[in-house]
């Protein structure tokens, strides 16, 4: 029977130094996968994948590789690092994002850029070469993009990350369709509000209250919320899935308009 264990795997979580993918990162490892930490601040990363080896017990099986979603060169430079230190990667989370906040007529080309050429070419970069490298080796796997419930619904001032997170979800549909004949499955999970560091002061806040007034379950949501979901995809527990945008919000999508 089927079950979490991903053992003899590999994963790549790509923002993985902190916050959510390193949390990823973590519950992966914890059910048995060898993980390549992908991020730009490799000095972090390297620390980071050493304390997280030595929590797991497997010192060579998590190693931190440096790369830049922006850049396809970076990108395909750490798919082949890893793949040669620990074997392809089958199992990719593709968490790295940004936002910029602000009211949209104060949005500069260059800001409208930068998040862009982040939360949707970075996400079809990661995609593309994981796929590729699958493909290469034979091997199916599963793709897992980070979207958001902002790119099923919206919230003012967050345009471009919503627009992008949008098309991160219609994205993972289209690569599914795709790439599904070659074992490939692409699926994405769509966080509500979770506290982390960054947002933990907001989400306390008069602000951060107001906003968690509107989730039926009023209250923000914890990391280890999410483990079942990326647990579901990560594994063959999910295996008839492709193309499935799972939201983990507390009810906040089916609230009262």
């Amino acid at each position: 029977m089927a079950s979490f264990d991903l053992r003899g795997r590999t994963a790549l979580v790509t923002g993985g130094f902190s916050g959510l993918g390193l949390h990823f990162a973590r519950v992966l490892a914890a059910h048995g996968a060898k993980i390549a930490l992908v991020g730009r601040r490799i000095d972090l990363g390297r620390s980071v994948a050493q304390d997280e080896a030595a929590s797991v017990g497997r010192p060579a099986e998590v190693r931190a590789y440096e790369a830049d979603v922006t850049d396809a060169a970076s990108v395909g430079h750490a798919f082949d690092q890893a793949s040669a230190d620990l074997g392809v990667p089958v199992i990719v989370v593709n968490n790295a994002g940004t936002v910029m906040r602000g009211p949209s007529l104060d949005v500069t080309e260059d800001d409208w850029n930068a998040v862009v050429d982040v939360n949707l070419s970075g996400v079809f970069r990661v995609a593309q070469a994981s796929a590729r490298a699958m493909i290469k080796a034979g091997m199916p796997g599963t793709i897992i993009n980070i979207a958001s419930i902002l790119g099923l619904r919206v919230r003012a001032q967050v345009a471009s990350y919503a627009a992008t997170k949008a098309a991160v979800v219609q994205l993972t549909k289209a690569l599914a369709l795709e790439w599904a004949e070659h074992g490939i499955r692409v699926n994405a999970i769509a966080p509500g509000y979770f506290e982390t560091d960054i947002n933990r002061d907001l989400l306390r806040s008069e602000a951060g209250r107001a906003i968690l007034s509107r989730v039926p379950q009023k209250r923000a949501g914890t990391v280890s919320e999410l483990d079942g979901p990326l647990l579901l995809l990560a594994s063959d527990l999910s295996s008839y899935m492709t193309g499935a945008v799972i939201a983990v919000d507390g009810g906040h999508l089916v609230n009262t308009l």
